[in-house]
Order: structure tokens, then sequence, then C-alpha cells
């Protein structure tokens, strides 16, 4: 059953929006629905009971899970930051990287330029897990 691209996408975004593992989104195979799940919030989907069924359903992927976080960033700056590379690789190596790789890149006037980088990365690496994992997708 085919999966509209801006569920998966919208999924994705609330995946990517909070702590590591603290939410989750399954998709029933048979019917492409839907279920969101978080440990923070109460208004959310409930589960069905055999969620666990790793033949009717699939947990859609983590950013993590895609690759799509430090080395990401620093495939960017060896493509588009070459004089910053090793000024980005050392950011990456401490706590609250993301927000001091984004000060660099503001002062460089690379953030835009980012913004489409990391939001082409991201729907590549997706829909190509959606292949992998037999999700057919609309749009």
């Amino acid at each position: 059953m085919p999966v509209a691209w801006s569920e998966i996408s919208l999924a994705f975004e609330f995946l990517s929006s909070g702590e590591p593992g603290g939410q989750t989104v399954f998709l029933r195979r048979e019917t492409g629905e839907l279920f969101w799940h978080s440990e923070f919030v109460d208004e959310l989907d409930d589960l069905p009971d055999d969620v666990e069924d790793r033949e009717k359903y699939v947990a859609l992927p983590d950013p993590r899970d895609l690759d799509l976080g430090k080395r990401l960033a620093i495939r960017f700056a060896g493509e588009h930051l070459e004089d910053h590379y090793d000024k980005i690789v050392e950011i990456f190596s401490r706590r609250g990287a993301y927000r001091r790789f984004k000060d660099l890149l503001e002062r460089e006037g690379a953030l835009e330029r980012w913004y489409h980088y990391e939001e082409a990365a991201k729907e590549k690496a997706l829909r190509e897990w959606c292949a992998e994992n037999g999700i057919e997708v609309e749009g």
C-alpha cells in the first residue's frame, strides 16, 4: 500500500524533534497507516497489540539511523567549506556542536546552503530507507 511522502516526511520530523528513542512511529505495511507514539505525550496513538510483529509493522528510522548527524555536517564542510573543515571537525568533538556549527555557518554566509544540503540528504536517505524496506511512496 503506497504511503504519501508528506506523511513519511512529517513522521521523520517528529522523530527528529525529541530525545533519541523518546518517540517512535510505526508503519502498518498492509495499509500504510502510521502509529505515532511518544514517551512524553499522552495524546498520540495507542499502539496496536501486535506492533512488535516485524512482518506487519516497521518502525521509521531516527535521523541517527540514517547517518544524518555529525557525519553529514562534516561532509558538508568538506564539500562547501574546505577552508573551515578542520575547525568544523574540532567543533564536533565537543558538546554543543550544532549551535557552534550554525554560528560558524551564519558568519560565513553558508547557513541557507547548509539547510538545503541537509534537507536534500534527509530526503535521499529516507527515500532509500523506504525502498530498502519495501515501502512504496507516493509523491
